[in-house]
């Protein structure tokens, strides 16, 4: 599995010009799934992600969690963040898992972090989506195999 996490202001995600998911401040986090992925595994990434203490505290240091700014999360598939770019210009998905497991993942993941966080909004998996973000810092961070 492997996470690519933004910290933003705003963020939101549209489908054929129709805004579906739409947060002010909190974590715009592209999801990709590996094709040797579980839930197991994506109980520890949900985890990882939202203890992550990357808001800025009155002290401007980065040590709140998304818990503490009472923020939101904006969960967008991406099996680009699969991509193999070693042999050649085009690149090869070939660790990225099938639809199938995709999309399960995917959801599951949605599914859990509802339990713990008040506002997460979606893309729409496998839809040719537009996202549109203010990054804050920038701040962006990516999560993959080596946490676990």
């Amino acid at each position: 599995m492997r996470l690519l996490i933004q910290r933003v202001n705003h963020a939101s995600v549209s489908v054929d010009q129709k805004v579906i998911g739409s947060i002010e401040k909190g974590l715009l986090v592209f999801i990709g799934v590996g094709k040797d992925d579980t839930r197991q595994i994506a109980d520890k990434y949900l985890k990882k992600l939202l203890g992550l203490r990357i808001f800025e505290d009155e002290n401007g240091k980065t040590n709140l969690s998304l818990a503490d700014v009472n923020g939101s999360l904006l969960m967008i598939s991406q099996f680009t963040l699969y991509a193999n770019c070693k042999k050649g210009n085009r690149p090869s998905f070939i660790d990225a898992g099938n639809p199938e497991l995709g999309e399960e993942l995917y959801h599951y993941m949605i599914q859990k972090a509802r339990e713990q966080v008040s506002i997460v909004e979606t893309g729409e998996f496998g839809a040719d989506m537009k996202v549109e973000l203010l990054n804050d810092g920038p701040f962006t961070i990516i999560l993959d195999e080596s946490i676990l």
